[in-house]
């Protein structure tokens, strides 16, 4: 292929055998792109590419290096089409459903692939999680990864014999252009609450860079319970809703029970019994927007009906934890103010006693949600522990005091706050600590719930240091050298 082949008719005949963004993935014969990041620019490395052996360069100013140039206007944009076009355009056959929204991403992605899979569709999954490629599981560095190296995976999920792919669409990828190139089979909107903003600075800007996913063609699958879902189902005219309240798909008489939840989705072709393992409302929307997108793609209503009744939990979330306790524990990925809501009041239905939730917020990220979590754990848990989450370069004691001064707003509307925190609030900086004391004090018929980390393995520190940590071990251990009552 040659450098015209990928970026048109105004460049060179250069053949190119590989493509980087990164100039230590550079060989001979590849095409770099001097893409411009948050920290580094890769037009200042673009020298070491050229030593490295690179044919050719895709910048945004002349470089003058010895080898030929396409100069773009925005590098980013132009590497989604030339990587899709480098590696065959894998998703003109590959059927891709993107799904975006700040929560119930992976749950919705894990559902979608059961369903596809249980129709016969081998399908990969691309996710925060993990990513799945011809049935085997492979870890992930980001929700979504950079447009060279999903049109490389999208090639390989074709070659191992998957037909189709649900994917998890970051806020932060459609803003950078990482999507550009793929074709959409269906595309998934789940709802818009406040987090990244620190990267977007607006709700707005926000929403923005969501409904990127949804320009061009595709049927568009949306929650019809959300405002800014209905906002874009408005802007977009024809698309496929689901909620509980409203939508094309809509769920009724919901009921949950210790195997989940099971309800009635009135649907265009007539009402029909859905179950689900995963408790609930925001899970059974979840559901209901994976049903709707199964059916959307053609896959016979029973079947996906059969699917859902079977489909696993996601780990790290809403995930028990077993250790011959009589209480239960919960560990979940909820790090927003509206996602650690949900968890909570799904909690409290399967609570016969006390609700305690240890959580924390993320450092170099959306201030402004500390307080909101602070908050919302206030209001609806019998007991809090605030304690440390990621905090990256910040200092771990003066996040939870932001998360501490939250936990003081009053539960009356104009109310002032109280003087002092709430006797059932607590901090420990030490998350594995925390975790111990809300597990020590937790009785029978409590519910402990651990949220803001879910699946994750790992703590994250100043200078880029991570330390091993992962809540459902951490909490295990915790529970194996708990006294039992005689």
């Amino acid at each position: 292929m040659t450098l015209r082949d990928l970026m048109g008719n105004g460049a060179p005949e250069v053949a190119i055998t590989g493509l980087a963004y990164s100039s230590g993935s550079v060989s001979e014969g590849t095409l770099f792109f001097c893409v411009r990041g948050f920290t580094a620019d890769g037009h200042d490395f673009a020298p070491d590419a050229v030593k490295r052996g690179a044919a050719a360069l895709v910048c945004e100013r002349p470089m003058g290096l010895g080898v030929p140039e396409a100069v773009v206007d925005d590098v980013r944009a132009a590497m989604g089409p030339a990587a899709a076009r480098f590696y065959g355009d894998p998703t003109q056959t590959l059927r891709v459903t993107g799904i975006t929204g700040t929560n119930g991403k992976t749950t919705t992605a894990f559902l979608v692939r059961e369903l596809l899979e249980a129709a016969g569709l081998q399908t990969g999954l691309l996710g925060t999680v993990k990513q799945i490629v011809g049935g085997t599981e492979e870890p992930v560095e980001r929700t979504t990864p950079e447009a060279i190296d999903l049109q490389a995976t999208f090639r390989r999920m074709l070659a191992c014999g998957d037909r189709a792919c649900a994917m998890e669409v970051s806020s932060h990828a459609l803003e950078l252009g990482r999507a550009s190139g793929i074709h959409f089979a269906a595309k998934v909107f789940t709802n818009l609450t406040q987090d990244h903003l620190d990267f977007h600075e607006t709700m707005e800007a926000y929403y923005l860079a969501k409904r990127r996913l949804f320009d061009g063609p595709g049927p568009a699958v949306i929650n019809a319970d959300d405002p800014y879902g209905r906002r874009l189902a408005q802007e977009l005219g024809e698309v496929v809703s689901f909620g509980l309240q409203a939508g094309d798909y809509r769920a009724r008489h919901v009921r949950f029970d210790v195997s989940g939840a099971t309800f009635i989705a009135d649907t265009p072709n007539g009402p029909v019994e859905l179950c689900t393992r995963l408790p609930g409302l925001f899970n059974v929307q979840n559901a209901l927007g994976a049903f709707a997108t199964a059916l959307t793609m053609g896959i016979d209503e029973g079947t996906a009906a059969g699917a859902l009744e079977q489909a696993r939990r996601v780990p790290g979330r809403f995930e028990p934890v077993e250790g011959g306790q009589p209480f239960g524990v919960l560990v979940d990925y909820a790090h927003t103010p509206d996602s650690l809501e949900n968890v909570l009041r799904a909690a409290r239905d399967l609570t016969e006693g006390s609700l305690h939730v240890v959580f924390g917020a993320g450092g170099d990220r959306d201030r402004s949600k500390r307080a909101l979590m602070g908050a919302a754990a206030a209001r609806l848990a019998d007991r809090v522990i605030v304690t440390s989450d990621n905090p990256r370069s910040e200092d771990p004691a003066a996040i939870v005091e932001e998360v501490m001064r939250g936990t003081m707003e009053s539960n009356q509307e104009g109310a002032p706050p109280p003087s002092a925190h709430p006797q059932h609030v607590e901090r420990c900086v030490d998350r594995r600590r925390a975790i111990g004391l809300a597990l020590e004090g937790a009785e029978a018929g409590d519910v402990v719930v651990i949220a803001g980390k879910g699946h994750e393995q790992g703590q994250e520190f100043e200078g880029g240091r991570k330390e091993p940590f992962d809540d459902v071990s951490v909490a295990r251990e915790a529970l194996s050298v708990l006294e039992r009552p005689a």
